[in-house]
């Protein structure tokens, strides 16, 4: 996605410390709400990056473009007494809390950019650091909303879908879950190297509208 460099990789680490911390606290936060102790007493009700953060999740993150943090464990069978809906509002807060740290990140990005597009100043000194820690801030943001949308388990999105899908549905997903970590390598990776990058193909349609949406 982006060329390594020392600055691209320290902003791909602050950007990860924020965006896998609020996602992870997101999914914590809203089990919570629905009565849910469960991430309470695992200690992920917080916004300690140090509570998430997976070592090799971060370092895939910061050398190919992608990671992943420790999932935080949850209760189903505690928010179902709660509300059908409450396992897929868990596992939606984390995508859409990605997708609101796109938004802000976009803002603090025009009010930056706007009034010094085109001249040298840009693209030079602390302010124009910061444009481009933005733009990796909103790149990398949004890739997580889409990719852990994405129906495989045990990305958040299969937990979305399940939830809108008939019992048939539902026990297809079953009966493929237990292969869902398999089929995302085989997507990541297999594919890919003999030229079939599905990720990819779903990825940069969904990423360039959102990013010609928030800052042109």
């Amino acid at each position: 996605m982006f060329n390594l460099s020392i600055a691209s990789v320290l902003y791909r680490v602050v950007t990860l410390l924020i965006a896998f911390t609020v996602h992870e606290f997101s999914h914590a936060y809203v089990a919570d709400r629905y009565g849910d102790d469960t991430p309470r007493m695992a200690g992920r009700l917080t916004l300690n990056p140090l509570a998430h953060i997976d070592p090799l999740g971060a370092l895939m993150l910061v050398v190919a473009g992608f990671g992943w943090a420790k999932p935080v464990p949850i209760n189903p069978y505690t928010l179902r007494r709660r509300s059908e809906s409450a396992v897929m509002w868990v596992s939606v807060a984390g995508p859409l809390s990605n997708l609101v740290l796109a938004i802000f990140g976009s803002l603090i990005f025009l009010v930056l950019w706007t009034p010094m597009q085109g001249t040298a100043m840009a693209t030079t000194g602390f302010t124009g650091i910061l444009i481009e820690f933005l733009y990796f801030f909103i790149i990398i943001n949004l890739s997580l909303m889409v990719f852990n949308l994405l129906p495989i388990a045990p990305l958040d999105g299969e937990k979305v879908l399940e939830f809108f899908l008939p019992p048939s549905g539902k026990d297809f997903l079953a009966n493929i879950r237990p292969y869902g970590s398999i089929l995302l390598l085989v997507v990541i990776f297999l594919l890919p190297s003999i030229g079939f990058d599905v990720l990819g193909a779903i990825l940069r349609p969904v990423l360039t509208t959102w990013m010609n949406f928030l800052v042109g």
